[in-house]
Formats: structure tokens, C-alpha cells, sequence
């Protein structure tokens, strides 16, 4: 079964029914993300979850079908959950599905987001023509996609808001579908709004508590880290501290622009330049004008094997803050130093 984020809400109960497999792939990795999250919420009962890396899966695939049959500590059901980088997790699946097919018995649900995959690698081959498999692939959204998509999120919170505030809200939230679900529900709570008890939201609201444009916030920081700029880094790193920058957002959109570097150098080659890119294409890749420029200089500091060894570094970074939340912005400050370093190596 396969899906892109057009039919993907009208999939996603089905899927959810029918599939124990999901595969979540494409340069929208927010996107991706997102979706797994509404599987997840779509699934017949709450489970404990199981978080297990692409590396981990790459060096031993048995590990999967171990995991996916062995019962929880407490009785529960449980799900795993893997973030790979490309095809990590192939094998390990292709292992899930000849055991299971064998006779060794039910697995627990498998929901892999994988970094720089798209439909056309081979763990999307492996799986797209299987019933009991969801192949879902996200480009990076447009801003009339991610604006309508909080106006979906607003009515299900209860916030009654007109077209120009969700898509204020988009922008700030860099089209970032996670980091605008975080918004709403901030949003909500200082409106006092629910679904049963729905209110307006006013700029004045937005005002008060929303997040500042992605130009205030996030990206000069994100474009410091991949272009190297270590001179700048550190002016940009004080700003996040004075500005009170969430460290979480400002990763997402470190792993946006890094998901989307590999996508266009995916598309260009070992010898390709930008310069050979029609504007359609460079529309379709996500490149707009105003940070052409920027894309520019970090593809000169990335090419394929380093952008290869950043995906998992940025999947460690996004655990070790989730885990440790008092330390995230000092995590943070240390992971973007390391990159911005490694990216200053010519």
C-alpha cells in the first residue's frame, strides 16, 4: 500500500487496521514524523513503545523480530518505533516479514521514519506491494498546505481562526507540520479552548504567546551551523538564549534543511550545481530565492558521506534532548558546535 501526504489522511484509518508495517520516507521528515505520530493515535489501543536506531537494525536485523515478539514488562501492547537513515532498516524488515511468513508468530506494530529514503529505495520496494505494509512518502509542504493543515489542527483544538493567522502560524513554525501542532495546543491552553468549548483566536493571542517569524528565529542559527560559520555561531547561539529559542524547534529545523541538502544532492549528482536547476525544479526541491544563496554555500561544505554521518549525529542529538529536557539548550549549544566544526572541514 502506498501514499503520499494527499492520501495519506484518507489511508491512514485503513492502514491503520490492516497494516503492521509502516514506512515513512521522503525529504519532509517533519512531515513523515507527523504522520506516524496519527498511526500511532489510530491504532486499536494505547502500547508501550520501543525505540530502536537504523544503525542498530543495520548491524543486527534479527533484532527487529526479537523486539516486535517479545511481550512488555507490564503486559501491554507495544509498538517499535525506528529511525533510520536510508535503507538501515531493510534488511532487518525483510528478516521481520520471511520470519512471520515462516510461522514464528504476531509482531508488534513496526513504524519506521527513515531520513534521505524515498519510495523508489529498496526498503519501499520491499514492502510497497504488500497488504499488510503502508509506504507513505512526504515532500516538503508549501505554505498552503501547512496553512491548511493548521486550520485543521485549530478546529480539532477548538480555535476558531481566520486564513491570514494559520498561515502566520505556518510561517513561524518554518511549515514545519510538529512544530505548528505545538503551537495550537499552546494556543488552545492560553485561550481556554476546546472542542466542546471552541474559541476565537485573535492576533492579539498570537501576540501574546505565539512563536516569532522562522526568519527571527530559527534559520539564521540553522545557517550558521551547516555553512560552518563557527565566527557566527557564537552570536547566534547567545541570541537563542536571550530570544528563549525552543531547543527542540531549533533542531527540527536543523534536520529540515539537512534532509533537504541531501534530497538535492541526491538530485544533482557528484558533479551537479544548482545552476543547472530550472526555477520549476528548484520550486519542486524547496529552493526559493531567499535562500538560494544560503543552500548554495552548504552544499559546498556536504557532500554525500558527510551528509550521511549527519543524519544519525542529528537523530542522536533529537533523543539526548527529549531525555534530558533542563539540559537541552546546553546539548544543543554543544551538538550545533560540533557540526558547524565538522562542516568547516573542506
Amino acid at each position: 500500500m502506498k501514499a503520499t501526504q494527499r492520501d495519506f489522511a484518507s489511508t491512514a484509518r485503513r492502514a491503520a487496521e490492516q497494516c503492521g508495517i509502516f514506512f515513512f520516507c521522503g525529504p519532509d521528515e517533519a512531515g513523515a514524523s507527523a504522520a506516524a505520530q496519527s498511526i500511532l493515535q489510530l491504532l486499536p489501543q494505547p502500547s508501550e513503545r520501543v525505540e530502536i536506531s537504523g544503525a542498530d537494525l543495520r548491524k543486527d536485523p534479527a533484532l527487529l523480530g526479537d523486539e516486535a515478539r517479545s511481550g512488555s514488562l507490564f503486559g501491554d501492547k507495544r509498538h517499535i518505533f525506528v529511525r533510520a537513515n536510508g535503507d538501515e532498516a531493510h534488511d532487518a524488515l525483510q528478516v521481520l516479514i520471511e520470519t512471520s511468513e515462516g510461522g514464528a508468530g504476531e509482531a508488534a506494530p513496526v513504524l519506521v521514519v527513515a531520513t534521505s529514503a524515498t519510495d523508489k529505495s529498496r526498503t519501499a520496494k520491499l514492502l510497497e506491494k504488500r497488504k499488510d505494509a503502508l509506504v507513505a512518502m512526504f515532500w516538503p509542504p508549501d505554505l498552503q498546505s501547512v496553512s491548511a493543515s493548521v486550520r485543521q489542527m485549530a478546529d480539532a483544538a477548538g480555535l476558531r481562526l481566520g486564513g491570514d493567522l494559520a498561515e502566520r502560524i505556518a510561517r513561524a513554525a518554518g511549515l514545519d507540520v510538529r512544530l505548528a501542532q505545538s503551537e495550537i495546543t499552546k494556543l488552545a491552553t492560553y485561550c481556554d479552548a476546546s472542542p466542546q468549548s471552541p474559541r476565537q483566536l485573535t492576533i492579539e493571542d498570537l501576540d501574546a504567546v505565539g512563536a516569532a517569524t522562522e526568519e527571527d528565529g530559527f534559520m539564521p542559527l540553522v545557517n550558521a551551523v551547516l555553512k560552518g560559520d563557527t565566527g557566527r555561531l557564537d552570536r547566534e547561539l547567545r541570541r537563542m538564549r536571550e530570544h528563549g529559542l525552543n531547543p527542540v524547534g531549533v533542531l527540527l529545523a536543523v534536520e529540515r534543511r539537512a534532509a533537504q541538502l541531501a534530497q538535492i544532492a541526491a538530485q544533482l549528482g557528484p558533479r551537479g550545481s544548482l545552476d543547472g536547476l530550472d526555477r520549476g525544479a528548484k520550486a519542486r526541491l524547496g529552493i526559493f530565492f531567499r535562500d538560494e544563496r544560503d543552500i548554495r554555500d552548504q552544499l559546498q561544505c556536504w557532500h554525500r558521506r558527510k551528509l550521511e554521518r549527519l543524519g544519525p549525529r542529528l537523530m542522536q542529538m533529537h533523543r539526548q534532548l527529549l531525555g534530558n529536557s533542563q539540559a537541552a539548550e546546553l546539548l544543543l549549544a554543544q551538538g550545533l558546535t560540533d557540526i558547524a566544526r565538522f562542516a568547516a572541514r573542506r
